[in-house]
């Protein structure tokens, strides 16, 4: 699949496989999300993860949550059908940004939950928008994916957006004793299907 003059692209070796990530040529954020893929897109829906970037779990290994246990499955599961896409949202900390997460992980140090912590710094429980997502997909020509989510907001959001979700793809990775409270609350605050 070959991508419009629209993206800057490059080849990605992984432990996974290779991929090619893209960012658009336009972009002067350096926030913008990135797309990373493998092979060709077209014909059967392909799988696609909405994964918002988590540097301590992503960069860093947290077990606090399992972001970065999520974004190595997806490019483990890509990697087996050797086809699928991940658009990486720099949207730290469901939205809020790192600074602000780390003082939400110092109210859940003092008890608080992931909502509750949120909820007390001044923010919704989830602050996270994918228009960008769904302009990237929609740029890919893809009407329909196999959602990688434990998220039902994720699957709302891209059927909102006329984006079939013909499979929803459970994800479930990453539970340890550091991020049970976590879990829990985003299961039952979040609708998160764990």
């Amino acid at each position: 699949m070959s991508f419009s003059a629209e993206f800057t692209s490059t080849h990605l070796p992984t432990p996974y496989g290779s991929f090619q990530l893209h960012v658009r040529t336009d972009s002067t954020d350096e926030q913008a999300p990135i797309l990373l893929t493998m092979g060709d897109l077209r014909g059967k829906p392909p799988l696609v993860r909405l994964h918002s970037e988590c540097l301590t779990g992503d960069a860093l290994h947290s077990l606090r949550c399992d972001c970065g246990f999520q974004l190595k499955a997806a490019l483990s599961f890509i990697a087996t059908e050797q086809r699928g896409a991940i658009v990486y949202l720099r949207q730290e900390g469901r939205g809020i940004g790192l600074v602000n997460k780390l003082r939400a992980y110092a109210l859940q140090d003092q008890g608080l939950d992931t909502v509750e912590a949120n909820l007390k710094l001044g923010f919704e429980p989830d602050q996270r928008d994918y228009g960008e997502a769904v302009s990237l997909l929609k740029s890919l020509e893809l009407s329909a994916v196999r959602l990688m989510t434990n998220n039902p907001a994720k699957v709302q959001a891209l059927r909102q957006a006329g984006i079939a979700v013909t499979e929803r793809v459970p994800i479930d990775v990453g539970n340890n004793s550091h991020n049970v409270r976590y879990l829990m609350a985003k299961s039952r605050k979040l609708g998160h299907l764990l």
